[in-house]
């Protein structure tokens, strides 16, 4: 098949998974570049379609029932990037749910999450230091935005990601678990604890922190040595020093 007008109607409809609405409702979300789709395609996440440019097709081959053959300017319309990339995939999410984290030891929580690009380099983080699962807890970005997904590099299908906003909920089902609060004051400095499994991690958001129904809800908290110069740090890199030192210890 070959598609070379932005005013096609297929083409058309999958502009619209830009916007949350329309991949909540139809469950489908756009992955952009080479990499993202193979190894989305390796994982084996479903893909609908996979728009390519003409000279780059045989690159696809590996999934060549589906590809549309294409042009730079429909990519263009279908990525949310300043530059067109030479392939843009419709896949289909991968849902979880709470059942995921019956088996989990290791489970990082972000609670209001609210940067895409922070999101999407948190999963990738996490699954690289061996996390089991994500919890976004209260309100979160959506995971399947293409900012999201290309900050994430691959690793969006790798890991069960759970959202969750009922505190109840997440009483139940975290009430065994070492629950630690990460704090700019917290009870123990990040390189003397001893983490202790199952263990849930809580970040807050950058704005606000985390919200005193966690700090509560936590069995203790942690806080990165630093020096005084620095105030804090990028909310992604705080998830990475602090899953590096309790998961891969």
């Amino acid at each position: 098949m070959e598609i070379t007008s932005v005013n096609n109607e297929l083409v058309k409809e999958f502009v619209k998974l830009q916007q949350k609405k329309y991949r909540n409702k139809s469950g489908k979300f756009l992955l952009e570049g080479y990499k993202t789709i193979k190894e989305a395609f390796d994982f084996g996440i479903k893909l609908e379609y996979i728009f390519v440019e003409k000279d780059k097709t045989q690159e696809y081959n590996f999934a060549k029932d589906i590809i549309i053959e294409t042009n730079s300017t429909v990519l263009k319309k279908l990525s949310t990037t300043e530059t067109a990339p030479e392939a843009v995939a419709v896949g289909y999410q991968k849902v979880y749910d709470i059942k995921s984290l019956k088996k989990a030891q290791k489970v990082v929580l972000l609670e209001n999450i609210k940067d895409l690009g922070n999101l999407g380099t948190i999963i990738r983080t996490s699954v690289a230091f061996g996390a089991d699962a994500i919890v976004l807890y209260g309100e979160s970005v959506d995971i399947y935005n293409p900012k999201s997904v290309r900050a994430s590099v691959g690793n969006l299908w790798k890991i069960p990601i759970i959202h969750i906003s009922d505190f109840e909920c997440l009483e139940n089902i975290f009430t065994n678990f070492e629950r630690i609060a990460t704090l700019p004051r917290g009870e123990h400095l990040l390189k003397d604890y001893k983490p202790k499994l199952p263990t849930l991690v809580m970040f807050g958001s950058e704005a606000n922190g985390l919200s005193k129904d966690l700090i509560k809800f936590a069995t203790t908290s942690v806080k990165i040595e630093m020096t005084k110069t620095v105030e804090s740090l990028n909310l992604a890199t705080s998830v990475a020093v602090v899953s590096y030192k309790i998961f891969m210890e």
